[in-house]
C-alpha cells in the first residue's frame, strides 16, 4: 500500500488511522507505534514487542525439533543444577 491518505487531527491530538490501512497492517486495539518526527514531517511505524519476538521465535525453534531440555543443556555446559 503507498498511496498517500490525508487526516485530520482533534481536539485531543489524536489521528485516526484509515480502515484500510489499519487492515492492511493488521493494526489491533493496543498495538504500540513508533513516532519519530523528521523536520515537518512524522514518521510512523508499528513497534514490535521484542519479547513477543523472542517468545514466537522460541516456539518456532521448538516446533522444528531445535530446543533440548534444560537438563540437557546443564549435562552439556557443566552446570549443576542441585541446590547448594
Amino acid at each position: 500500500m503507498s498511496q498517500t491518505t490525508m487526516v485530520r487531527v482533534d481536539s485531543r491530538g489524536r489521528l485516526t488511522i484509515p480502515k484500510a490501512i489499519r487492515e492492511a497492517m493488521s493494526v489491533k486495539p493496543g498495538d504500540l507505534f513508533r513516532l519519530r518526527p523528521r523536520g515537518s514531517a512524522l514518521h510512523c511505524s508499528k513497534a514490535e514487542n521484542p519479547f513477543d519476538l523472542l517468545a514466537e521465535h522460541a516456539l518456532k525453534e521448538h516446533r522444528e525439533g531445535k530446543t533440548i531440555s534444560l537438563e540437557e543443556w546443564a549435562k552439556r555446559e557443566g552446570v549443576s543444577l542441585e541446590e547448594e
